[in-house]
């Protein structure tokens, strides 16, 4: 029997155009071909894992993508109330803008409280979830979305859910979206505490694979 369930002959694969019985051998082969059809397949640029006294962490390369996508966990500050945030560059990462960012998001905690926290003019894009404390379980992870990061004639815009046990301590959740509306390449992003320096964070940054 020929490859992909096809007697004599399998036919031509190509991306958006599969036909056959697949094995998961199959689709392995295919997906390193590039010729599988999966739509919106993350592919993974760079894993980071900062030492406790870091500054920030940046991310400066960043392929080819119009969708990215960061992970980010096990995060701390080094005092209790530091949110973790977002910047971009536009020149590699030699420097990140600091000011016009705006962002709104929705909190939410355990306790029942629950608020909304907005502004048009900030220095960067609040991100991780939680005003994160410095014992071992008040911890922040969560998510983000980045987009147009690279289109020089669009804004780039980020959109996040995250979660954390905060200073109080209390569980807390927050969902929300940011911008920088400046139209430019924005080829680097870094990671960075309200205040001071990162304890702990592990992150890892994705392209999402897109389909002409």
């Amino acid at each position: 029997m020929s490859e992909y369930g096809y007697i004599p002959e399998a036919p031509e694969q190509s991306f958006g155009n599969n036909k056959g019985i697949f094995t998961p051998k199959d689709i392995y082969d295919l997906t390193r071909a590039d010729k599988y059809t999966n739509y919106g397949q993350l592919e993974l640029i760079e894993t980071q894992t900062a030492i406790s006294g870091d500054s920030a962490m940046d991310f400066t390369t960043l392929g080819s993508y119009n969708v990215h996508f960061l992970i980010a966990t096990n995060y701390k500050g080094a005092t209790d109330g530091q949110i973790l945030n977002l910047r971009v560059s536009d020149d590699g990462g030699s420097t990140f803008k600091s000011a016009g960012y705006q962002y709104a998001y929705q909190k939410g905690q355990a306790d029942g409280t629950f608020s909304e926290v907005k502004t048009t003019s900030t220095s960067s894009i609040a991100f991780a979830s939680g005003e994160s404390g410095t014992t071992s379980n008040e911890i922040g992870n969560g998510y983000v979305y980045l987009y147009n990061l690279l289109d020089s004639s669009k804004y780039s815009f980020a959109t996040s859910h995250t979660t954390a046990n905060d200073n109080t301590p209390v569980f807390e959740t927050r969902f929300g979206s940011g911008v920088y509306p400046t139209s430019a390449t924005h080829n680097a992003i870094r990671l960075l505490a309200s205040s001071g320096n990162l304890t702990s964070l592990t992150a890892s940054l994705y392209g999402i694979k897109e389909y002409s």
